[in-house]
């Protein structure tokens, strides 16, 4: 295993225990050059999962371009790393023991946005507004107002 920080091919395992969906053995690595630490997850082999996107065409489900969304979305808000890597887990062990392989990217997001609104109010509207691709101030108002009355409904009080 490569260090991403210097790029040195010797690291040893410091700790290692299972992800919380118990799907992935999370590990904790300490570079033998820089002594600098990182984490890897170790996944079984499944069908990939497949994206299926507006215009038909697919791709495949790519953790990392989830996760990088998830963490602008996420900026300058009380949630980690950690957690988003969780919600990601989530979802994926959704469609696997599902067995669905091929998810239209609406789906997709959709699940993204309904866990991020149980996380964060604001990370949901963030995320929302690239994922729903608001235009103008009115899809974004009226997304704010069905928010709103979602959180009146539930006696919620974010």
């Amino acid at each position: 295993m490569k260090c991403p920080f210097c790029g040195h091919s010797e690291t040893k395992v410091v700790d290692s225990r299972d992800s919380e969906s118990q799907d992935a053995i999370r590990r904790r690595r300490e570079c033998l050059e820089c002594a600098k630490r990182f984490t890897t997850y170790e996944r079984r082999e499944e069908m990939p999962l497949m994206v299926v996107k507006k215009d038909g065409s697919t791709e495949p489900f790519d953790r990392g371009k989830l996760l990088r969304g998830l963490i602008v979305a996420t900026a300058k808000r009380p949630v980690t790393t950690a957690v988003l890597e969780e919600l990601i887990d989530d979802i994926e062990s959704e469609l696997h023991n599902a067995m669905q392989y091929e998810i239209p990217a609406k789906r997709l997001g959709d699940m993204v946005l309904m866990r991020l609104l149980d996380l964060d109010k604001v990370a949901y509207i963030r995320f929302a507004s690239v994922y729903k691709e608001f235009n103008d101030l009115d899809s974004f108002t009226s997304e704010l107002t069905r928010l709103g009355g979602r959180k009146r409904r539930s006696g919620g009080s974010d």
